[in-house]
């Protein structure tokens, strides 16, 4: 079979899948992508899988006009079939867990230069706080300046916040960062951030699990923060409230064994409430420093799949 062909199977699986998807993994180490892809297509599968996923994935012909149109745009689909797929990093999500989304993606949708294997050798989650304050924000560009000039890449969810100003300070510092969306690469989500976003898929890598033109809903951020933290060596939350994504993906970089930072704040400040909480319960380490930070990945067992050594992180062959 073809490398189009497989292409095409792994962006119907994709896009059946919707997000994580532990019945259509389990199909696909059962049989094959392409088996897994016909079957699904036909909506004739030998094992027990969702209706919704069978009826998004029943189409070959809108998988081939998602492709065309991602290829316009200059992105790609990166599959497990592919070099740039971080497999050690992904890894981690198979280690029996019995939670039903701490599973890998089937695919990702990009946009953006970068190889992800590559990027994703040295990288950092710095997240936090939409409604920020100065003080977060300060901490976040501090920090994460810190690492980038030291050659860390920055992952981040581009959301209004915390998110901005570590995606704004990599890119000023001249570091690669990776904005992991809860909806399509072709959509700017939040609004606001569409120049940012434009400036990322530039020089860095825009990255989704979600298909083209998929809009972003609730469950949907929950399932992009355990990509967040899937990609990461660690993840700092510099500002958080005590109900918000942020403590969520700490709770994902907890099950994948990843080191989990949070920055304290003025006791005041409901901003910090979150990672106050966290470092007293000890979900997360307590990081006053860069220091701090780098001292817990140097003590982590997590694998580094292309550490950045002077090497390229072009995409190999190409965008696509």
């Amino acid at each position: 079979m073809s490398a189009d062909t497989r292409r095409r199977a792994w962006a119907l699986l994709s896009r059946a899948a919707w997000g994580p998807c532990r019945p259509l993994l389990r199909l696909i180490a059962e049989v094959s992508v392409e088996q897994a892809a016909a079957a699904v297509a036909a909506g004739d599968v030998p094992i027990a899988i969702d209706r919704r996923v069978l009826e998004r994935g029943s189409s070959f012909d809108a998988t081939a006009r998602d492709l065309e149109r991602l290829d316009r745009l200059g992105g790609r689909l990166i599959t497990p079939d592919d070099d740039e797929w971080p497999t050690d990093l992904l890894r981690a999500f198979d280690t029996g867990c019995d939670d039903a989304e701490f599973v890998a993606p089937v695919a990702l949708w990009a946009r953006g230069p970068l190889s992800l294997r590559a990027a994703t050798g040295q990288a950092m989650a710095v997240i936090g706080a939409r409604a920020s304050t100065y003080y977060g924000d300060r901490v976040t560009r501090e920090l994460t300046t810190e690492l980038a000039v030291r050659g860390w890449t920055i992952v981040s969810g581009a959301a209004f916040g915390i998110d901005g100003i570590a995606h704004r300070a990599a890119l000023a510092a001249g570091s690669a960062t990776i904005a992991v969306l809860a909806c399509g690469v072709d959509l700017a989500y939040p609004l606001g951030h569409a120049r940012l976003l434009a400036q990322i898929a530039e020089s860095g890598l825009v990255l989704s699990e979600y298909p083209l033109a998929a809009t972003p809903h609730p469950q949907q951020f929950l399932a992009r923060n355990r990509l967040t933290a899937g990609l990461s060596a660690a993840v700092i939350a510099t500002e958080a409230g005590l109900r918000s994504g942020t403590t969520n993906t700490v709770r994902w970089a907890n099950q994948l064994q990843r080191p989990a930072l949070a920055v304290p704040g003025p006791v005041t400040s409901a901003a910090s409430a979150g990672c106050h909480r966290m470092i007293a319960d000890g979900r997360a380490r307590l990081a006053t420093c860069v220091e701090d930070v780098l001292d817990a990945v140097a003590l982590s067992p997590t694998p580094s799949p292309g550490a950045r050594n002077g090497g390229p992180l072009a995409a190999e062959g190409g965008v696509r």
